[in-house]
């Protein structure tokens, strides 16, 4: 072995060991929460707190799940349709608006995105108030309409989108004009197709935004049944935090779940599209 490949090999193995080591930082808070939430309550109150507990049990998730005033499975659902049906209406409005700024010239192209950009730069809490009267008169407080609607027109999305298809090489939507094929026919035949990592990215980063998201849902919504997860671990953590702590655990880690078998599946889609996407543009 020459001294270039032991070289290698060394500098292989530093950069194991740190992503290991950076690794068990990132992936201690959410172990020592599971391990948590199979403690009895007066585990957990010890101090120092176990670790890792001799006598696991499920009891807690048990508790969870059969509490009169919680109804997990229903927040999940309720949680899991609202980002989904918004996702979906981010990507139908978001991809035609990219497309029309990255292909189309007309007099204040450049202006009109800067200016939809610096929206990015409002606090939400600025619009916070508008957005509630807003649903307050078209009557959709406390119902899907209000979890869906409001912030689908996503300038995140707008911008990601339209770098990537800036970067999609001109000469194939010139040989589909040659077809004859209009603008729509395109993007929808040329364009959406060679666009599936930078979607795949997008619909992703937008429903995990979405399935976490916690004020919006909160104010909205007001009957049991409608309430997101994120709001039901609120009021999990309200009501029993003080007495119950490993209850509050059992439900977080039920709420993290989803979002982590979401992430494995897709995280290659995730990495590629945002890498692909390259951010400056042309």
């Amino acid at each position: 072995m020459n001294s270039r490949t032991f070289n290698h090999l060394g500098q292989y193995g530093l950069t194991y060991v740190f992503l290991i080591i950076l690794s068990i930082f990132v992936l201690f808070p959410l172990l020592f929460s599971f391990s948590q939430s199979l403690m009895t309550n007066q585990e957990v109150n010890r101090w120092p707190p176990p670790l890792i507990t001799l006598t696991p049990t499920l009891d807690n998730y048990n508790t969870v799940f059969t509490q009169p005033d919680l109804k997990l499975a229903t927040w999940l659902r309720n949680s899991l349709f609202a980002a989904a049906a918004y996702t979906t209406a981010v990507m139908v409005l978001c991809a035609p608006a990219a497309y029309a700024f990255a292909r189309l010239r007309f007099p204040g192209n450049n202006i009109l995105f800067g200016l939809l950009l610096i929206t990015v730069m409002l606090p939400s809490q600025v619009t916070l108030i508008p957005n509630f009267l807003l649903m307050r008169d078209l009557k959709f407080l406390d119902t899907f309409n209000a979890l869906i609607w409001p912030g689908a027109a996503n300038v995140f999305g707008v911008f990601l989108l339209r770098q990537f298809f800036m970067q999609i090489p001109m000469e194939l939507e010139e040989a589909a004009i040659l077809d004859g094929a209009s603008y729509w026919g395109r993007f929808r035949h040329v364009v959406l197709p060679l666009s599936t990592n930078a979607l795949m990215a997008l619909g992703i980063l937008v429903f995990l935004g979405h399935y976490n998201d916690l004020l919006w849902p909160f104010i909205t919504t007001s009957s049991i049944d409608m309430r997101t997860l994120p709001v039901g671990l609120q009021i999990l953590n309200s009501s029993y935090a003080g007495q119950y702590r490993p209850m509050v655990l059992a439900g977080a880690v039920f709420a993290t779940v989803p979002i982590i078998i979401v992430y494995i599946i897709f995280q290659r889609r995730i990495i590629k599209g945002v890498t692909m996407t390259g951010m400056g543009g042309r």
